[in-house]
């Protein structure tokens, strides 16, 4: 079987609800970051032999495949096709799975993976609450209530049952979202997000250019205090967990090119990581936001890979209760988690976050000369993909 390596990876910075991405449309914010894949490596375009996005909110602008529209809308010519996946908060993780089994298989040899949330176009439930409202049902079936009576699923409950389950406190909760801040604060100071962000031009809400780009995570609080998380309102009443300990709406787009060892001879190029170990796990819905555990655990035990050999985690900050709570079940090192910071400070569009951090893994694995990276994110439903990346150049 062949291997699959990823050639180039980039993501924008991301932009607050109502921020400096709010007036690209998702189409036109995802088809920036294809443009961008293909230039950094020069990529000719017709090398590309599919696209696959991951988008959660697929109503409205992000609505009729949008992976294929924003195709359309990049410089890739019409006969490249691409289709759109939802695996929720891991789709575009999903999509980089899907696309490194395709150059593995053999079926294809170059491959373009990443999603794209628009979350202020396409706020955050409107899949379910439109078609609710105007008569069209709601995705919880009969069948699907019988098993689960009297049920709702929520992250928001799921994230506070995770802080009770695993005995973390508020004071924890809030010195970890501070902890986010600094760890992206430093990174954005010593310039290491430069080779992974495409910078974006700001509009107006015409849709005019203001001659300003966007190339900073716009919800990193560079001044974020321990005093100030703390006095943040709970999100539910009696809760441990406040909007200053959650994941930020965010607008934001996010790609990587996947290829075999036929795709880099073709591209003439060297590859950044190889795709080493993929897996992808059910689990409890209740609780839901517990399944990277579980996962991380398998993950290793197929990979063959102790935890203490793994040199850097991406684990996604849906709630600050997740990273916490995944510490002290797999006991790995807390230095090698999210190292720049993570979705509390930098923000978690959605279907855009897999190939977000895996972005961000691949090219801290190179800036720091480390060898191995896992990454993995809750998913709705309670659900959470693993990957594991091996650095090229070590």
């Amino acid at each position: 079987m062949n291997n699959a390596y990823v050639v180039a990876a980039l993501r924008t910075a991301g932009g607050r609800r109502g921020g400096n991405l709010s007036s690209w449309h998702p189409v036109d914010l995802g088809a920036q970051v294809i443009d961008a894949l293909l230039n950094e490596i020069d990529c000719p375009p017709d090398a590309i032999e599919d696209v696959i996005f991951g988008s959660v909110s697929q109503i409205g602008e992000q609505a009729m495949n949008v992976a294929r529209n924003i195709v359309l809308a990049s410089k890739l010519p019409e006969s490249v096709p691409a289709t759109s996946v939802d695996r929720q908060c891991g789709s575009s993780q999903q999509a980089l799975h899907f696309a490194a089994q395709a150059v593995m298989s053999g079926t294809m040899d170059v491959v373009i993976a990443g999603g794209v949330e628009s979350m202020t176009r396409t706020p955050m439930f409107s899949t379910v609450s439109l078609p609710q409202k105007n008569g069209l049902g709601h995705y919880m079936s009969p069948g699907l209530q019988s098993r689960y009576p009297n049920i709702e699923f929520s992250q928001f409950s799921g994230a506070e049952m995770m802080a009770s389950k695993y005995g973390i406190s508020k004071d924890q909760l809030d010195a970890y979202a501070l902890e986010s801040h600094r760890r992206a604060t430093d990174a954005v100071e010593d310039h290491v997000f430069k080779k992974e962000i495409v910078p974006i031009a700001i509009r107006d809400a015409e849709g005019n250019t203001t001659g300003e780009m966007h190339d900073i995570d716009e919800g990193i609080r560079f001044d974020a205090n321990l005093k100030g998380i703390s006095e943040i309102k709970p999100i539910v009443e009696g809760g441990l967990l406040s909007a200053g300990t959650a994941s930020q709406i965010c607008d934001g787009a996010s790609g990587v090119i996947v290829c075999n060892e036929k795709g880099l001879k073709t591209l003439g190029v060297e590859p950044l990581v190889r795709i080493s170990h993929m897996s992808v796990i059910g689990h409890d819905p209740i609780i839901m936001l517990e399944a990277p555990i579980p996962a991380t655990q398998q993950a290793v035990k197929k990979a063959d890979v102790p935890i203490d050999r793994i040199d850097l985690f991406e684990v996604n900050e849906a709630f600050a209760s997740v990273p916490l709570a995944w510490l002290k079940a797999i006991e790995a090192e807390h230095s090698k988690v999210n190292v720049n910071g993570g979705a509390i400070a930098l923000g978690h569009p959605l279907g855009s976050s897999g190939t977000k951090l895996a972005t961000t893994l691949i090219h801290s694995l190179r800036a720091r000369d480390k060898k191995l990276g896992l990454q993995t994110m809750c998913e709705g439903g309670g659900m959470a993909n693993v990957t594991i990346f091996e650095n090229c150049q070590i």
